[in-house]
C-alpha cells in the first residue's frame, strides 16, 4: 500500500438553515455546511469520491440547479471545482479512473463527465431513481450531471455487493447504507501510516446524526436512516476508524484538508 494517499477536499460551502440539517432543530437559524469530496490516489488508478458541486452550475445557479438553491445556497468559486482542484494538485483530467459516487444529489456530482478516462461507480437504484425521483427529493437531483452521453458507469447491487473492494487489496470499501438516498453508500478507507477512515457522507450529515440526536432534514427512509448509521457504527467501532461525517461545519476544520493528505 505505498504511495496511497487520501486528500480531503470542499468545493465551497452551501447557505440553509439548521433544520435542513437537523430535522426539527434551530428553525430559521442560519447555517453554513462545507461540500466535502475526497480524492485516493493509487498506483492502480486514481479515485475521486463525489467531487462536490458542479463549478458549471455558478455562471447561473438557479438555471442549473433551480428552485433549490432557495434553500442551498452555493458560496463557491470556479477554482474551487474538482477538475481546477485536481489541477492545483498536478494531476490532469486524464489522471482519474474511476469517479465513485455515494449518491447522486447535485452536491455530490460534481466529477460526472469531466474526466474522459473514468468509470463511474453509483449503486444501480440511486442511479435509476435519480430520472424519476419522489416530488420532495426532485430538487435534490440536477439531471444535468448524470444524463450525459459516453459515459462509463458500473453499477453496485445494493446488499450483493457489500463491502465492494474497488482495489482488491483493502484500500477502498464501499459499504451501502441507503436511507438519506435509496441507493446511498458509504466509504471505508484504510490507509497504511493513518490506518481505517470512514467516509460517511451523507448517511450521517452531523455528529448528532451520528450519535442518534437527530434525523437529517431529507432523507428517503427514516427507518433506512437509522440502520444505516448503527451499521456505521459497528463498522467503525469494529476497526477503530476515524469518522468523517458529510457535512459538519464544526468537525470538517479539524481534518487536514488539501493540499496535506492523509496516507
Amino acid at each position: 500500500m505505498n504511495d496511497i494517499r487520501l486528500y480531503m477536499l470542499q468545493s465551497g460551502t452551501q447557505k440553509c438553515k439548521v433544520h435542513d440539517i437537523k430535522m426539527n432543530q434551530g428553525i430559521g437559524i442560519d447555517y453554513e455546511i462545507p461540500v466535502p469530496w475526497f480524492l485516493i490516489v493509487h498506483p492502480k488508478g486514481n479515485v475521486i469520491i463525489d467531487g462536490g458541486l458542479a463549478a458549471e452550475g455558478l455562471a447561473d445557479p438557479r438555471g442549473y440547479w433551480g428552485d433549490a438553491v432557495d434553500i442551498f445556497q452555493p458560496v463557491m468559486s470556479k477554482t474551487q471545482g474538482c477538475v481546477a482542484q485536481l489541477a492545483a494538485l498536478g494531476l490532469a483530467a486524464e489522471d482519474i479512473r474511476f469517479v465513485a459516487l455515494s449518491h447522486l444529489h447535485s452536491d455530490h456530482t460534481g466529477a460526472i463527465g469531466r474526466f474522459p478516462n473514468a468509470t463511474h461507480i453509483v449503486q444501480r437504484r440511486e442511479y435509476e431513481y435519480a430520472f424519476t425521483p419522489d416530488w420532495f427529493a426532485s430538487g435534490a437531483y440536477a439531471r444535468k450531471d448524470f444524463d450525459r452521453p459516453g459515459l462509463k458507469w458500473q453499477f453496485l447491487e445494493g446488499e450483493a455487493t457489500e463491502g465492494y473492494d474497488l482495489y482488491g487489496d483493502g484500500t477502498l470499501r464501499i459499504v451501502f447504507t441507503p436511507g438519506h438516498s435509496v441507493g446511498h453508500q458509504s466509504f471505508l478507507v484504510t490507509l497504511r501510516n493513518r490506518g481505517p477512515i470512514l467516509l460517511a457522507v451523507d448517511a450521517a450529515y452531523t455528529s448528532d446524526h451520528w450519535n442518534e440526536k437527530a434525523l437529517p432534514g431529507l432523507m428517503a427512509s427514516a427507518v433506512d436512516t437509522v440502520r444505516s448509521v448503527r451499521k456505521l457504527r459497528a463498522l467503525a467501532e469494529r476497526t477503530g476508524a476515524t469518522v468523517v461525517t458529510g457535512h459538519d461545519p464544526d468537525a470538517w476544520p479539524g481534518f487536514k484538508l488539501a493540499p496535506a493528505y492523509y496516507d
